[in-house]
């Protein structure tokens, strides 16, 4: 039997990283995509040599048609959903305050951090009580766990620690069912580690963590790989902190003189 997994946002970065990891330990891969279709197209290509054992779907996870699109081709092609790894979820770059966000940003932080994983899990649970197997994978920030306040990223971190309750939930409800719910909190992934391997961020001599090197995709793909094991059935319900001793949240606050 060849397990399947659903990613979003797999065509690039960090998410690419983990499709590919699933793929080389002989998993079945539906990679959705939400615009670049150039992306997608050269990714489709790399991975030439899987194509019997990967599907790309192009669809908006804040929308409900294409997440139900989505869900309905990886069941009509693979049958199963074994593994469901929310790695989309948008990001507003600019800093800005609480108050200062529009309506459509806050929606957007909402729907797409915390109100499209719900849309997912709820029709792809059903599927993995079936099988009597599942692992769910979020991502969050970190200390997520610990609800902090997170300077001018109120929106997006509203959405991740509402994500947290919602992982910790799954994994007790669903825990009867053989399914597992944990969350994954990456540290800073510069743009050029995003696809880089933990070798090539060694080779690079870049000090970017106390851990003496930069953080990489590789080093999630890596974590992602080892909760979704069916013999790490006894973590569920987790926030693991991958950020390398490095401080990622309210590194600058304001002067008392600002």
């Amino acid at each position: 039997m060849m397990r399947h997994v659903l990613i979003t946002g797999g065509s690039k970065g960090i998410g690419k990283m983990v499709a590919k990891a699933f793929l080389d330990k002989s998993y079945s891969v539906t990679i959705n995509y939400r615009s670049d279709d150039q992306a997608a197209h050269r990714l489709n290509q790399e991975l030439g040599p899987y194509a019997e054992h990967i599907q790309l779907l192009q669809g908006d996870i804040t929308k409900r048609d294409d997440i139900d699109r989505i869900v309905s081709q990886t069941l009509e092609r693979f049958n199963r959903v074994d593994c469901l790894i929310n790695n989309a979820g948008p990001f507003v770059f600019e800093r800005k305050k609480l108050v200062d966000h529009t309506e459509s940003e806050w929606k957007e932080m909402i729907e797409g951090n915390l109100s499209s994983v719900f849309h997912l899990v709820k029709q792809i649970v059903p599927v993995m009580r079936k099988q009597r197997f599942g692992r769910i994978i979020t991502y969050g920030f970190q200390n997520a766990d610990s609800a902090p306040g997170w300077l001018d990223h109120g929106a997006f971190a509203a959405g991740k620690v509402g994500l947290v309750s919602l992982t910790k939930t799954l994994a007790i409800e669903e825990a009867g069912h053989g399914i597992t719910a944990n969350m994954v909190c990456p540290g800073i992934i510069l743009p050029d580690m995003k696809e880089a391997t933990i070798e090539e961020a060694k080779r690079s001599g870049q000090q970017r963590t106390p851990m003496g090197r930069s953080e990489t995709g590789e080093d999630i793909a890596r974590s992602i790989l080892f909760l979704c094991q069916e013999q790490s059935d006894m973590i569920s319900g987790t926030v693991m902190d991958m950020t390398g001793t490095l401080e990622v949240i309210n590194r600058f606050r304001p002067s008392f003189d600002e």
